[in-house]
Parts: structure tokens; C-alpha cells; sequence
């Protein structure tokens, strides 16, 4: 039998998150920074970038998967496993490579971008062994870092991205109100948050019935499970006057939105209540400073000016914000729009950001536990505009 290197296998009908028009728009953008760059081709190996300028979403389990974009080819490259579903996906064209062969993947890639070319590709993604293999099958005759400029282009959104987005934080309030209709003493953390998610799951596949449904997530901690934002889900029991982080974080087609907001058990204790009231004041002045103009930095040094007058500043464990988009738990991050004192990134309309202020008292002390509140704005030309619906505060949160 004569077994192909790789192979083009197009069947069924294609759903993309966007309209072509979308990512026609991306590639052109790219393209332009291309040709400022002197780069022929671009190699994308990572899931946020190939997503985000082809719509497909790949699931790697062990297998190389990349996007090549030239000044007029825009091709997928994928493992047989998955058939033609990277096609039915993804914008462009896709072509499938074998395992008959090792590096089948390479060769494939070749045949698009040819040899001796300037190949663009993402040094924060590339592993070390990839990027050898892609001097060795493309001999480029140079190759440049483009994962900077691609960052960038993210950060600013579409208005299909915006409307996609606001989507999205609406979903996240639908499973905060599934989480705080699931708390009560005795109930486990895993039986709350799995109503989250079901709901956010629902909700999803009511607004998009044609997307894919995977990766919506919720993490639900409680009492000294709350120190860290990103424990994972237990089996621990809710006690009367436990502090709860309610967490929702649906995905629509590689985009991640996110609510997150500070509850107690049946009633809050002073010592709690102050620290919790501090962690709302500043939530509310930050939001306030997300302003067209304002530098990452800037607000950041102003929420630690609040902190710090009020003796909390030793609490803050992260930065106070980050850009929203096609991100994940576990993949892409734009790494250029977050809240903290090294990141001089301008806000600018079209820029979605969240702010989330955290404080974490331990174990043993007054007010013990994590407490944060999180909202997501867009920026526009005049100020910002919050489409996080659900409430944060004691008023509305001290529930079960």
C-alpha cells in the first residue's frame, strides 16, 4: 500500500465562531505586520494563536499541530485522528499528516512555506525540540519571534469578539446563580460547583447551538481552600460561616470569560466583614481607574496606594487584572494587558480587562481566607463599560 505523508480530507459543512469577514480582517493585520517584520511565513504552534486566526481549536494529546500563514495561503495542519473536523472548524485550508513516517508533520508544513524562507514563529510556545526541526526541515534563512506582535493584535478586539465576550460573562453570571442557589451547610464543594457548571453547560449550548462544547470549568473553594485563586475543587463539607470563592469560567469557541466573587455561610463575622468591605472599596475604585489612557502600572500603583493606607497591602498575592479573549487555564495568555508594576501597557478602547482584587489573611488569624471580587470591562473611548451582571458585597452574598 502507498501510504501518503500527508493528505487533504474536507467533508461536511463548516462552523466557525466568526463570519469570514472576522478573520479576514485578522489575517490582513497580520499580513501587514509581516511585511514590517521582512517575515514570509509564520509557523503558529499554539492553541491561542491558531484559534484565534483560523477558529480551530485543536486538541493536542501528544501531537504537533500548527497554522501556516504566507502572503496568500492560510493552511491547518493536523493529526489523522481527527478527521475532517479541523476542516468543518477552521478558516482556510487544512491538510492532514501521517504518523506513517516520523516528522511527517514538518513535511507537510514544508510544502506550504517552501525553504530559505524568513519563517516567523512563537518563541513562547515553540519547545526547544520543535524549533530544531523546523531549521532542519525548512532551512529558513532566518526566522523571527513573532509571538510579541501577535499578542498585541489579541489585546485589541473586534466588535464580533466584544459581542462574543459579553456572551460569555452573562454565561458566567448564570452559573453564579446556580452556585449561590447550591450553597448550604453540609453540602460538598464538588456538588456545588458541578451545579455551576451544568448550568453555564446549558446556557451555552442555548445561545450557540452550533459551537463545540468543552473546557467550562468552575472553581468553588471554601474555608482555607479560598487562600489560593486557583485551588482546585475538594470534597470538603460548607460549615455555617465558612468564607466561599465562587469562580464561574465558561468557554465559547477558545474564549474565556470569568465571575468571581467572595460569599459566606449564613452570616460573616466582624473581623471578616472589615476585610471583606476593604476588598469591595477597592474592586469599586479600580474599576473606576480603568480609564482610556491609564497605564497598567499606574492603576496598579493606585490600588496599592488604597492598600497600603488601610494596612492591607501584605495581603494583595497577584496582580490586580488581565486581558480577556482566546485564553485558557492551561493555554495563551496576553501577558502584555495585566494589572501590575512591571506592565506599561496604555488601556485603549477595545480592550476587555478584568478587575479582581485579592487579599489572602491566614489560617488562624482574624478574618482568616481569600477574599476577591472580579469584574470584566471593555474600554471605550470615554470610560469602560462592566458586563459582569451578578453582585458582589455582604448584601447580597452572605447566603445558604
Amino acid at each position: 500500500m502507498d501510504r501518503p505523508q500527508s493528505y487533504r480530507f474536507h467533508q461536511g459543512e463548516r462552523v466557525l465562531p466568526f463570519a469570514d469577514a472576522e478573520y479576514e480582517a485578522r489575517l490582513t493585520k497580520l499580513r501587514a505586520t509581516m511585511v514590517a517584520e521582512g517575515v514570509d511565513a509564520c509557523v503558529f504552534t499554539s492553541m491561542h494563536n491558531i484559534a484565534y486566526y483560523s477558529g480551530f481549536l485543536y486538541c493536542s494529546f501528544g501531537r504537533p499541530y500548527a497554522l501556516v500563514v504566507t502572503a496568500d495561503a492560510n493552511v491547518t495542519f493536523s493529526a489523522g485522528i481527527d478527521a475532517a473536523q479541523p476542516w468543518r472548524r477552521g478558516y482556510g485550508d487544512n491538510v492532514t499528516y501521517t504518523d506513517w513516517q516520523r516528522n511527517n508533520y514538518w513535511r507537510a508544513i514544508q510544502s506550504v512555506t517552501g525553504s530559505g524562507k524568513t519563517i516567523g514563529y512563537e518563541g513562547d510556545h515553540i519547545s526547544l525540540a520543535q524549533k530544531a526541526l523546523l531549521d532542519e526541515f525548512l532551512s529558513p534563512k532566518s526566522s523571527k519571534d513573532i509571538a510579541p506582535a501577535t499578542m498585541i493584535q489579541r489585546m485589541h478586539k473586534s466588535k464580533a469578539e466584544i459581542d462574543l465576550i459579553r456572551a460569555g460573562a452573562n454565561v458566567a453570571d448564570v452559573g453564579g446563580y446556580a452556585i449561590k442557589d447550591a450553597i448550604k451547610a453540609g453540602v460538598r464543594e464538588i456538588d456545588v460547583a458541578m451545579a455551576g457548571r451544568d448550568a453555564m453547560e446549558l446556557e451555552i449550548a442555548k445561545r450557540f447551538p452550533d459551537a463545540e462544547y468543552r473546557d467550562t470549568w468552575v472553581w468553588f473553594q471554601s474555608g482555607i481552600n479560598t487562600d489560593g485563586a486557583h485551588n482546585p475543587v475538594t470534597s470538603r463539607k460548607l460549615e455555617r460561616g465558612d468564607i466561599l470563592s465562587l469562580n464561574t469560567f465558561p468557554m465559547i469557541s477558545g474564549y474565556y470569560t470569568a465571575l468571581e466573587r467572595t460569599l459566606f455561610v449564613e452570616e460573616v463575622d466582624p473581623a471578616s466583614l472589615k476585610i471583606w468591605e476593604a476588598n469591595v472599596a477597592a474592586h469599586e475604585y479600580g474599576m473606576s481607574l480603568l480609564q482610556p489612557g491609564a497605564s497598567c502600572a499606574e492603576v496598579t500603583e493606585k490600588i496599592n496606594t488604597f492598600f497600603a493606607e488601610r494596612d492591607l497591602l501584605q495581603y494583595r498575592t497577584f496582580g490586580y487584572g488581565h486581558s480577556f479573549g482566546v485564553l485558557s487555564h492551561y493555554y495563551g495568555r496576553e501577558a502584555g494587558l495585566e494589572l501590575r508594576e512591571d506592565i506599561d501597557t496604555v488601556l485603549e478602547p477595545g480592550m476587555v480587562i478584568s478587575m479582581e482584587p485579592m487579599l489572602t489573611i491566614a489560617d488562624g488569624q482574624p478574618g482568616a481566607g481569600g477574599y476577591r471580587e472580579h469584574d470584566i470591562l471593555v474600554i471605550t473611548e470615554d470610560g469602560n463599560d462592566n458586563i459582569t451582571g451578578y453582585p458582589y458585597g455582604p448584601d447580597f452574598n452572605v447566603v445558604g
